[in-house]
């Protein structure tokens, strides 16, 4: 996950209990009945929820008013939501971005959009507060299912324990940071009635219906699991450097259209069903083939899921969709003024209409 995903309650304890009681009554109001008549599941181990109900009728935009028809498509949309009563900024990209993407959303009959919220303590009371103002009146069916970050930990991190020291910061193993791998073992975790999902970082804002990003998942060639764009930094030719000194003619962290940049999981696309089936990947999760290939290309990042997914990829690209740069236009220009200036616009070049503006490291998005 990009710079974002990686970077309260004792109010309540001060006000009457009249006033706590009447904020618990609104949220499960919320659960129950916002957005026409929604259902909610509040942990992951109630992750097998019900299916959304039917919402009441809500006129389209530009017209109509027809009821949705049955036999849809469930999209999942997955969203990292932590530590956000400390941070107002963190707070407020994620109302931009949602707001961008429910405005922009156009969901087909019968499709229902389910928001996988993985969030902790006060956070969570912020996030569903801020998915029901966002929601309210949304003219498509649609879910909101909370997960733990806790419980997610505690499943992570026997899978990914041997791999943290070598795409954390720090050289340490710490239990904590494995939920910044969630990506790299969700198929592990989601119930398997969950075929496909999609994760994206908090700092984007949406250009177009997510419907169509869903659809991305249909051009993933034969043996691809995972749907990502490439790196529009230098970030990988900087931490390749001494395999690519060892090997002046390779690819490794090279730009493109040639070159091997790396990847940036701002937005992926995790066929879990692909991931559950593949070999191939699951061998490539084992604490000996991390090794192996660490030692192979030097490697030692810091950005957890995205740091697997690069090294993984200059080894079996096969096991990658790779998606046009305008699903995630990354805007950080952080490695043209640290040494990069020479090659940076080869990475950061970008042609084509934007569909989803990526604003990591702070970087703002261009306004409407």
């Amino acid at each position: 996950m990009a710079a974002l995903g990686r970077a309260g309650r004792g109010w309540a304890r001060s006000q009457p209990c009249a006033l706590a009681l009447a904020a618990a009554l609104a949220v499960c109001a919320f659960y129950y009945l916002g957005g026409g008549g929604e259902t909610f599941s509040s942990a992951t181990r109630r992750l097998r929820a019900t299916p959304p109900a039917p919402a009441h009728r809500h006129p389209q935009r530009g017209g109509g008013g027809e009821a949705v028809a049955a036999g849809g498509r469930d999209l999942h949309l997955l969203l990292m939501f932590t530590k956000a009563e400390r941070s107002p900024a963190l707070r407020g990209k994620a109302q931009a971005a949602l707001r961008s993407l429910l405005r922009h959303g156009r969901l087909g009959g019968g499709d229902a959009l389910h928001l996988h919220l993985v969030t902790e303590g006060a956070s969570r009371d912020i996030g569903l507060g801020l998915l029901r103002d966002l929601l309210r009146g949304a003219a498509f069916r649609h879910q909101v299912i909370v997960h733990d970050v806790n419980e997610l930990t505690e499943k992570l991190f026997p899978i990914v324990e041997a791999m943290q020291k070598h795409f954390s910061a720090g050289s340490g193993t710490y239990y904590s940071d494995a939920i910044f791998f969630l990506s790299v073992a969700m198929h592990r975790i989601m119930p398997k009635e969950i075929t496909q999902i999609i994760q994206v970082d908090l700092d984007l804002k949406y250009k177009t219906n997510i419907r169509d990003l869903f659809d991305e998942f249909d051009n993933f060639p034969e043996g691809a699991v995972i749907g990502i764009a490439r790196e529009m930094q230098p970030v990988y030719r900087h931490t390749f450097w001494q395999y690519r000194r060892e090997n002046p003619q390779t690819k490794v962290g090279g730009p493109p259209p040639d070159g091997l940049p790396g990847f940036n999981s701002g937005v992926l696309l995790l066929n879990l069903e692909a991931m559950r089936q593949s070999k191939l990947y699951n061998q490539l999760l084992e604490p000996t083939m991390v090794q192996k290939l660490t030692e192979k290309y030097h490697f030692k990042g810091h950005l957890g899921d995205q740091d697997f997914f690069t090294m993984v990829g200059m080894e079996h690209p096969e096991l990658f969709h790779v998606l046009d740069c305008t699903w995630n236009r990354q805007l950080c220009t952080w490695w043209r003024d640290h040494g990069y200036s020479d090659v940076f616009d080869q990475y950061f070049q970008c042609e084509g209409e934007v569909k989803i503006y990526h604003g990591n490291c702070n970087t703002p998005i261009p306004e409407d």
